[in-house]
């Protein structure tokens, strides 16, 4: 259930409003300050609350709506339709994430190989124009046998690609016992797509102050999408990302995944956070990363998440999807002409000659 409070309403009122209700039906509070308006969620056990009675607590209650939506904080009635948006301070200043703001580039290689590579590439992604470096430092692989990342030692060189170039990090954790390694790079922490129904693990990025990009399960529904991020809001983090990476369908002979991009109006109608789309991983071949890129921009994504590799032919994970520098750069330079048109390439251009 959300109270939607008249603009101009006092912060004395708001905070005595919220201590009120708080102590009258023993709920949990959570304001929510938007563009117009400041809107109280109340969380608890409110099926049996009468919506005329709350509204007589305070002249200054404009209405009061129930959220029917499963997912409450995450659902964009919360807000009262309002988008939000997720700000990270990275070196080279802050980075806002969200529906209203210009698109944010990510790129990197899908694991941290070595100290020369991440450097490297770090310093080539950001000529391109990218705000973020990705990077992994934890690989969960299908196969026990494949490369499964340098681990902790590969953060310490995540660390010194953000010295040398001032970008935001996004990595991957995996397990819990890592957490708080993982949180002493990362800018933003990611949780991946095998790991988005892993509860406890979502319990614990929640319960920390980092923002959290949640990527989708490969065989989840939106649904399921939104309560995993439910989770993470619920246990007091309300910094999330969403992040579309392709999910497996029937046909996998020709790309890796099936990179569904209707999540964008879907997810825009039903909640206000924001969405990242990784083309990469969605197709799984360096020649698709191209149009569906420059498809997402088209369709409304907050953000793009694309794999750099100096060498696709010789990376230890995911090479066949990853673009050299050089497509880098051509690529920013074309998705630079589609943000433009629909108002989301920030400006000045962010391209320059690497």
């Amino acid at each position: 259930m959300i109270v939607v409070l008249k603009s101009g309403t006092p912060v004395d009122e708001i905070t005595r409003l919220s201590k009120e209700l708080s102590e009258a039906w023993g709920v949990v509070i959570e304001k929510s300050v938007g563009k117009h308006k400041v809107v109280l969620g109340m969380i608890g056990d409110t099926a049996t609350l009468d919506r005329l009675q709350i509204q007589k607590f305070s002249p200054w209650i404009e209405e009061v709506l129930r959220v029917e939506k499963p997912f409450k904080r995450v659902s964009r009635e919360f807000r009262h339709g309002e988008a939000s948006e997720v700000v990270v301070p990275t070196p080279n200043g802050r980075v806002y994430f969200g529906e209203h703001h210009p698109l944010v580039v990510v790129a990197g290689p899908c694991s941290v190989e070595n100290e020369e590579m991440i450097v490297e590439t770090a310093k080539r992604v950001k000529a391109a124009g990218a705000k973020f470096l990705r990077g992994g430092a934890y690989k969960p692989r299908t196969s026990p046998y494949a490369f499964q990342g340098h681990g902790e030692s590969a953060l310490a060189l995540l660390a010194a690609a953000r010295e040398a170039t001032g970008l935001g990090i996004i990595t991957e954790v995996m397990d819990t016992a890592d957490l708080t390694a993982v949180a002493k790079v990362a800018d933003v922490i990611q949780v991946g797509a095998r790991n988005m129904h892993n509860f406890s693990l979502l319990k614990k990025v929640g319960a920390q102050d980092k923002p959290v990009l949640l990527k989708r399960g490969m065989s989840a529904t939106i649904d399921e999408w939104l309560m995993a991020a439910e989770y993470i809001l619920a246990s007091g983090n309300p910094n999330v990302i969403f992040c579309e990476r392709g999910i497996r369908t029937f046909d996998g002979k020709y790309a890796r995944n099936t990179l569904d991009l209707s999540v964008l109006p879907v997810l825009r109608s039903l909640t206000h956070l924001p969405i990242m789309i990784d083309p990469s991983h969605g197709t799984g071949r360096s020649e698709y990363v191209a149009p569906m890129a420059m498809a997402a921009i088209a369709a409304g994504t907050d953000a793009l998440m694309i794999e750099v590799h100096p060498n696709p032919a010789r990376a230890l994970s995911d090479g066949p999807q990853s673009l050299t520098p050089d497509k880098f750069d051509r690529l920013v330079q074309d998705m630079s002409v589609i943000g433009q048109v629909v108002g989301r390439w920030p400006q000045p251009a962010l391209v320059t000659s690497a």
